[in-house]
C-alpha cells in the first residue's frame, strides 16, 4: 500500500530479495536508477527501469551497504511518466543486458536526466552555488543515430559449455551471467559485421574455451568512420579485412594470421592526425568524442607559442599532439602517463615535436616534482581515470598556478569532490560542457575549465 507520500508500508519488515513493493519513484540518482523509499524508517531503494514520479512494483534484487538499502528493478508501471518510451532494444529491461540503463526514457528526457544528475553532484559534493553554475545542459555528440549505433568498441561475453554451441551477448546488469544478444542497438554497425554477435563460434575457433568459463573479447573499430575490426585475442583473419578488400597485413595482401592471445593494433583519426594504439587502450568510444572534446580543449586553454603544457593522464596523446602543435618549437609539452604501452604509443605520436614528450609515470609523483623546481607551467590538459584526479594532485596543481586547466571527467561524483578541492585551493569553475557520450546508459562526460580566483589572488 502507497501513502499520500508515496511511500510504501508492507508492514515493519524490510523487503529481502525477490520481494515485490508497491512504490512511488523519486528523484533520479547517479548510477542510472532512480531513489524510492520503502517501510516506516524510509528506506531507500534505488530502483532501475524506472522514472521520475512513477508509480510501479518494484522486485527486490539486491540488499546493498550493510543494510543500508536496497536494489530494486521495475518489474510493473502502474503510472508511467510521460516521458516513458518502448526500449528500441528487445534485450533492455529488468533481468536482462545490463549495458543500457535509460533505453526506456525518452532522448531528450535522459538528457534531462543527465543534466540533473551533474547539477546535483556539483551542488552536493562539489559545493557549487546553484545559482552560479546556472543551467546545466547535456549536449548531443555527432556520431549517433537518435541514441543508437554509436559505440566503436564492445566487450561480447562469450559463454561455451561442453556439448554445446558457444553461446555470444552481453552481462546482465551486477552480474556475470551472459545475456544472448544477437545484435546491440548502441553498437557500430561495424561492430555487427565482425560476426561478433551473430557467429560466436567463429570467435572462439581455434581457442577452446574451458568448460563453463565465459570470456570477454573487445572488438575495436580500426578508424573514425569505419567498420570494427577483429576480436582480441583470437586468430581470426577472416574478420581482419577493411572496408577496401585490404587486409590489416599489408598494402592490397591478405591480413597476417595473429597468434592466440595476440592484441591487434588499430588506428583513430582526429582531424589530421593519425593515432595507432593498443585494442585494449584507451579511446572514446563515441565517434564523434574524441574531435569534439580535443576542439573544446583547445578554445578554452588557447595555447600560445612559446607556452609550457602539460597532459595529464595523457593516454596515447590526444590532447598533447595538437599542444605541442600549439606551443611550437619555443614551447613544451609534458605528457603524464603511468601506462607503459599506452607512453610507447604517445612517444611515437609526438615524434615530430622534440619539445614535447611522454612518461611512464605516476602523475601525482611527476607533479610533485615539477611543483618543487618551481617550473613555470601556463596550461594543463587533466584527464584522470573515474575514480577522478584526487587531492594530492589538485593541490600538486594549483601550486604550479596555470593561467587554466581542462579537466574532463567521466563522472560527475569524482568532478565534483575534485573542483570542491580546487576551490579551496584558488581554482574556480570557469566553464562546463556536458556531453552525451554514452547515450541510452548513465555515462555522461564533463569538460570543466578551471581559472586561478582572481578574488582569492587578491
Amino acid at each position: 500500500m502507497v501513502d499520500d507520500r508515496g511511500v510504501s508500508h508492507p508492514g515493519t519488515a524490510v523487503p529481502v530479495v525477490g520481494d515485490e513493493v508497491r512504490l512511488r519513484v523519486g528523484a533520479v540518482a547517479h548510477g542510472g536508477h532512480c531513489i524510492a523509499r520503502v517501510g516506516e524508517q524510509g528506506l531507500v531503494v534505488f530502483v532501475r527501469h524506472a522514472l521520475p514520479e512513477e508509480l510501479v512494483t518494484a522486485r527486490i534484487t539486491e540488499l546493498g551497504g550493510g543494510g543500508r538499502f536496497l536494489r530494486a528493478d521495475a518489474v510493473e508501471v502502474h503510472e508511467p511518466s510521460p516521458d516513458r518510451v518502448a526500449p528500441p532494444c528487445p534485450f533492455a529491461g529488468p533481468g536482462r543486458c545490463g549495458g543500457c540503463d535509460w533505453q526506456h526514457a525518452d532522448l531528450a528526457a535522459q538528457r534531462r536526466l543527465k543534466a540533473q544528475v551533474v547539477t546535483e553532484q556539483l551542488v552536493r559534493l562539489g559545493g557549487l552555488d546553484p545559482d552560479d553554475l546556472g543551467p546545466v545542459v547535456c549536449e548531443p555528440l555527432p556520431g549517433d543515430q537518435d541514441g543508437l549505433r554509436w559505440r566503436t568498441r564492445v566487450e561480447v561475453a562469450i559463454s561455451h559449455r561442453p556439448g554445446q554451441p558457444p553461446v555470444s551477448g552481453l552481462r546482465q546488469h551486477r552480474s556475470h551471467r551472459v545475456v544472448p544478444v544477437d545484435d546491440c542497438r548502441i553498437a557500430h554497425p561495424g561492430v555487427l559485421a565482425t560476426g561478433g554477435f551473430a557467429d560466436p563460434a567463429a570467435l572462439v575457433s581455434g581457442a577452446p574455451v574451458p568448460d563453463h568459463r565465459v570470456t570477454s573479447l573487445d572488438l575495436v573499430s580500426p578508424a573514425v568512420g569505419e567498420p570494427v575490426a577483429v576480436p582480441l585475442a583470437l586468430p581470426a583473419p577472416r574478420h581482419g579485412r577493411r572496408q577496401d578488400g585490404r587486409g590489416r597485413g599489408g598494402r592490397g595482401g591478405a591480413p597476417r594470421p595473429r597468434p592466440v592471445g595476440a592484441v591487434p593494433q588499430v588506428t583513430e583519426r582526429v582531424h589530421d592526425q593519425d593515432f595507432t594504439l593498443s585494442a585494449r587502450g584507451f579511446w572514446q568510444v563515441h565517434p564523434g568524442a574524441a574531435t569534439t572534446f580535443t576542439d573544446q580543449v583547445l578554445d578554452w586553454l588557447r595555447p600560445r607559442p612559446g607556452e609550457r603544457a602539460l597532459d595529464l593522464y595523457a593516454g596515447v596523446g590526444l590532447f598533447a599532439v595538437p599542444l605541442a602543435q600549439a606551443v611550437g618549437e619555443r614551447g613544451a609539452v609534458l605528457a603524464v602517463e603511468s601506462d607503459r604501452e599506452a607512453v610507447a604509443a604517445a612517444g611515437e605520436h609526438l615524434r615530430a615535436y622534440p619539445w614535447a614528450e611522454a612518461v611512464a609515470e605516476q602523475t601525482a609523483t611527476v607533479l610533485d616534482g615539477l611543483v618543487e623546481q618551481r617550473e613555470d607551467i601556463d596550461v594543463v590538459v587533466l584527464d584522470p581515470p573515474r575514480t577522478g584526479a584526487g587531492a594530492p594532485v589538485m593541490t600538486a596543481l594549483a601550486a604550479l598556478a596555470p593561467r587554466a586547466v581542462v579537466y574532463v571527467a567521466c563522472d560527475p561524483a569524482a568532478l565534483a569532490r575534485d573542483l570542491a578541492t580546487a576551490s579551496e585551493l584558488g581554482l574556480r569553475l570557469a566553464g562546463l560542457r556536458v556531453l552525451d557520450a554514452f547515450p541510452m546508459t548513465h555515462h555522461v562526460e564533463c569538460l570543466a575549465l578551471l581559472v586561478p580566483d582572481v578574488a582569492q589572488d587578491r
